[in-house]
């Protein structure tokens, strides 16, 4: 969804957030302060390293480490209350759970870097999943679900947004739509449920690029103008399915496997192998490279000693998830990692690399640190806006499909209630901040997570009342909030 070619930052922590401001230098080098360059020098060893790492913590750089704390809290928690929770058949259907809030989390991660907030995003994940639904249950024939005036008016929408994309030179969101656009009008059918899908994140994709357009163009606060849109999507909504309806995805195998099927077990520790390994040999290389350029890195035994529990950790969980968990194995085997897990993991690592390893990550993070400064740096900052929003709604559809799978229909209400409260208060949990400028891809795993362990494990006890799921989680949030705010004034305060 952006044009910027990647580009791999110079230094790993200055990629990890916002960026900041050095003092003015000459070209001799003179009036830079020996502090410029100490993050450069670096620790020289695994003390003195994680002595470093603490004293960034209490001045303010806490990053996922509260979401951390508290999804082990949790757990143990829950371990102690029901004996059930730490079963095979719970921890997949936690993974199973976490799903949609966690993907509207990983696009409202961009819009809340900004400093912005998209309040439609819930009710955008309906409307794609209802597009997916409709062209599902008509074999691809939109014109005969929606209506000839309504299907043309969607048709206009789609080509309205790639010309307003082109126009902000956004050019994978003017593939991704037009795409949509063509195989809406001419109903191709190639795969009908791969062409639902597309659909469904084409039209995801233009209606981000339409909020990003009122936002960054027009001006008007992301505030108002996404509470209209949660009320406008909602009645769109309401136009293609009607009142009380549903639409049925249970019986198409591919939407109907996104959260309710299983990896095999070898394809399973394939991916292990695959998405382990090549953390560990990336992290290692990473610190080779950046020792051999006399940059700062981390100490070898702390690179190591990660990937080891790293390691550890998703090699008993996957061994966890590959045994049987059917009530009936003779009948129906049930066993491997949810499909989603690695959906999830995928799209972590894919934005994740985008955030902190290509230009445009970087002109993300400086426009939310401090958007005067990234414009007098020639940064368009309507552009960044603009991608920030469709990737938002983009996801948001990917969210409104995974819940479609789950609970094999579209109801009326899709992606309404609390859903887009629940993936705000995933990001804020998992170490984004409400004010911009910092946060990760995986802030949003982390915090969807803990948002989804909640009800969870609640829903294993039964002699707690409903309500104690909104004032747990409600506490959750205004502790993760708080944190928030008092690391920054301690990060502000550190450095002055």
């Amino acid at each position: 969804m952006t044009t910027e070619q990647s580009s791999e930052a110079s230094g790993s922590s200055a990629t990890a957030g916002a960026p900041t401001s050095t003092s003015p230098a000459s070209p001799t080098g003179e009036g830079l302060a020996d502090s410029d360059f100490s993050r450069d020098a670096g620790p020289a060893g695994l003390s003195a390293y994680i002595i470093d790492w603490w004293q960034r913590v209490r001045g303010g750089e806490v990053g996922a480490l509260p979401a951390i704390l508290g999804l082990v809290v949790l757990g143990l928690i829950f371990t102690v209350a029901s004996d059930r929770f730490l079963s095979v058949a719970n921890l997949a259907n936690l993974v199973q759970q976490a799903g949609i809030t966690v993907f509207i989390a990983m696009g409202l991660v961009f819009i809340l870097l900004l400093g912005e907030i998209d309040l439609a995003l819930g009710t955008a994940s309906g409307v794609c999943a209802a597009i997916m639904g409709l062209t599902l249950q008509k074999n691809g024939d939109l014109q005969a679900a929606l209506g000839t005036t309504t299907f043309w008016i969607v048709v206009a929408f789609l080509v309205l947004g790639a010309v307003v994309a082109a126009l902000s030179r956004l050019w994978y969101a003017v593939g991704i739509i037009g795409v949509g656009a063509l195989l809406m009008a001419f109903q191709i059918q190639t795969d009908k449920q791969i062409v639902a899908i597309f659909l469904a994140i084409a039209v995801g994709v233009a209606m981000g690029i339409f909020t990003g357009l009122l936002v960054a163009r027009v001006g008007i606060p992301s505030f108002v103008v996404t509470l209209a849109l949660f009320l406008g999507w909602q009645g769109v909504l309401l136009q293609f399915i009607g009142n009380g309806a549903a639409i049925s995805t249970g019986n198409f195998p591919l939407v109907n496997g996104i959260s309710n099927g299983n990896m095999p077990p070898l394809w399973g520790w394939v991916f292990y192998l695959v998405t382990v390994g090549g953390y560990i040999l990336y992290t290692v290389m990473r610190s080779i490279r950046r020792r051999t350029e006399g940059l700062s890195a981390e100490p070898m035994s702390l690179v190591v000693a990660r990937g080891a529990v790293l390691a550890a950790v998703g090699a008993i969980a996957l061994a966890l998830l590959n045994q049987e968990r059917g009530p009936n194995p003779s009948v129906v085997s049930i066993k491997g990692a949810p499909y989603v897990l690695p959906i999830i993991i995928v799209f972590m690592i894919f934005w994740g690399v985008i955030q902190t390893k290509t230009r445009f990550g970087r002109y993300v993070y400086a426009t939310g640190g401090n958007a005067e400064a990234a414009r007098r740096a020639g940064i368009d900052l309507s552009r960044i806006r603009i991608a920030c929003f469709a990737i938002g709604s983009g996801m948001a559809a990917i969210g409104g499909i995974a819940q479609a799978s789950r609970l094999g229909s579209i109801p009326s209400d899709a992606g309404g209630g609390n859903t887009l409260l629940y993936a705000v208060a995933a990001a804020v949990i998992g170490g984004t901040s409400l004010f911009g400028g910092r946060g990760r891809a995986r802030d949003a795993v982390i915090g969807g997570l803990v948002i989804a362990m909640i009800p969870n494990g609640l829903g294993l006890l039964p002699s707690l009342p409903a309500s104690a799921n909104f004032i747990i989680t409600a506490g959750v949030l205004l502790l993760a909030a708080g944190v928030d705010a008092i690391s920054r004034r301690r990060a502000g305060a550190s450095a002055r």
